[in-house]
């Protein structure tokens, strides 16, 4: 009953609607007057339907523009790129998908009961990126334990991410007592992480520290937000070989981006801070040296000036990457219009650092190519067997930049499917190692006063 009516919440009203309910009744719950927690969860749908707007501005002219450069180029790939938006269907026509989902809110509230997580996600339509995991295992196994627990896996990475990187959304994004458990945005950490560790220690390149605000400082009224997006914009919209009124509909339109997004997101904060307030009294009342993370979409950060300049850099190398890369089979089509979506952390973590976000973001999209190409044939089938319509691919194999494409999906999807008796013991010995060295990370920076104690 519960399940049918997040369903349907989410089905014909979205997390717009389904945001607001939650920030009211979790603002209820931490002892918000009513009155209040209404205002602020009304204030927080309306700034994240603001940012969904701006997004869908962005993605409406990008989109088109980025599948023009595509067919300019002439690339001839087999599997197509067919979007995140068709994946979240094949993900929510399943049917294990109640099951899976239970699975995953279950998994939090056991975490954050047992300490092991501080992250309570509110973010539930973005389940369907955990629970694919789950579907694709089962399809492939058969074997519904091995869905479930392929589910449950993907679950513990997510809301560990989100403690680990909270540290990020915070000091970056300006966003405190926020995480982020959306794997599209995560999942680049895992070759982000070592790739920035392994850039600050190559000489030269090191010294190297040019980010978007250096271009305003330096370039005057080119380095502007507004600015850069209009000349990136215009770029791209001339790459599509658009007339010069697309063009410049193209670049306007991507310098709006850039002015509204900050302005959305900080709607978005209005109504969110005084849950967050309320959170930290309660807890520091309730739960003594504990605080609560609520996680959000990763949608709130996207609008960053710097994640955008990269991103509308990183698209069109993206698009050669694609024709160059050996093994690569997926043709960037849907999808390019949310790579904001895949880059956003790794500028956090290089706080900014232009030259690094292009590296780095086209190693992350690089590892999606080789992953959605790797399990097209797989991802295919499982679309046909769920009635989704597939005549965009026009018969040929379809995959996107989410699913098995993001690479923690990929690792999990690969063990579940794999050798058991192998894949399985390495990879949590691998994950348990992970765990405990972030852990003590993050300790030593509680003992040094760098962070605030979160555990």
């Amino acid at each position: 009953m519960l399940f049918n009516f997040f369903k349907i919440i989410l089905n014909d009203a979205g997390p717009t609607v389904m945001l607001p309910i939650i920030i009211l009744v979790i603002g209820l719950i931490f002892g918000v007057k009513a009155g209040k927690a209404f205002r602020s969860g009304l204030l927080v749908g309306i700034g994240f339907a603001g940012i969904k707007l701006v997004i869908n501005l962005m993605s409406s002219n990008l989109g088109p523009a980025a599948q023009a450069m595509v067919k300019n180029f002439g690339i001839k790939l087999d599997a197509l790129d067919v979007g995140w938006g068709a994946i979240a269907a094949v993900t929510w026509s399943s049917p294990i998908i109640p099951i899976l989902i239970f699975a995953i809110l279950l998994t939090n509230i056991v975490m954050l009961v047992l300490k092991k997580t501080n992250t309570l996600d509110v973010d539930i339509w973005n389940y369907h990126h955990m629970a694919i995991v789950g579907i694709m295992t089962y399809f492939v196994t058969k074997n519904v334990i091995l869905g479930i627990a392929a589910a449950v896996t993907m679950a513990i990475i997510t809301f560990k991410m989100s403690d680990w990187s909270e540290h990020l959304v915070k000091d970056y994004f300006g966003l405190p007592g926020v995480s982020l458990p959306t794997m599209s945005a995560l999942s680049s950490l895992v070759i982000a992480v070592p790739l920035n560790w392994l850039l600050d220690r190559i000489p030269g390149l090191n010294k190297i520290n040019f980010s978007v605000k250096d271009a305003k400082k330096y370039l005057g009224l080119f380095g502007e937000p507004m600015i850069m997006g209009l000349i990136l914009g215009g770029v791209i919209g001339a790459l599509a070989k658009y007339d010069l009124a697309k063009v410049l509909n193209v670049a306007v339109n991507m310098a709006a981006v850039m002015v509204l997004i900050p302005k959305m997101t900080s709607l978005f904060m209005e109504g969110l801070m005084p849950i967050s307030e309320a959170a930290k009294k309660f807890t520091k009342a309730k739960f003594k040296g504990r605080k609560f993370l609520i996680g959000l979409d990763a949608a709130v950060v996207v609008g960053n000036p710097e994640v955008i300049t990269t991103s509308l850099i990183v698209i069109p190398l993206t698009i050669a990457l694609a024709v160059i890369l050996p093994g690569n089979r997926v043709l960037p089509f849907a999808d390019l219009a949310v790579v904001p979506f895949r880059v956003a952390m790794v500028v956090a973590l290089t706080e900014g650092n232009l030259l690094k976000n292009i590296i780095i973001g086209l190693a992350c999209t690089g590892a999606i190519l080789l992953a959605g190409s790797n399990t097209a044939p797989v991802l295919t089938e499982l679309a046909k067997s769920s009635g989704i319509d597939l005549t965009m691919a026009a018969g040929a194999l379809i995959s996107s930049f989410a699913a098995t494409s993001l690479t923690v999906s990929f690792i999990v999807y690969k063990v579940f499917t794999g050798n058991l008796i192998v894949t399985l013991p390495v990879f949590f010995a691998a994950f348990i190692g992970i765990w405990i060295y972030f852990e003590n990370v993050k300790k030593k920076q509680v003992k040094n006063g760098e962070v605030e104690e979160t555990v």
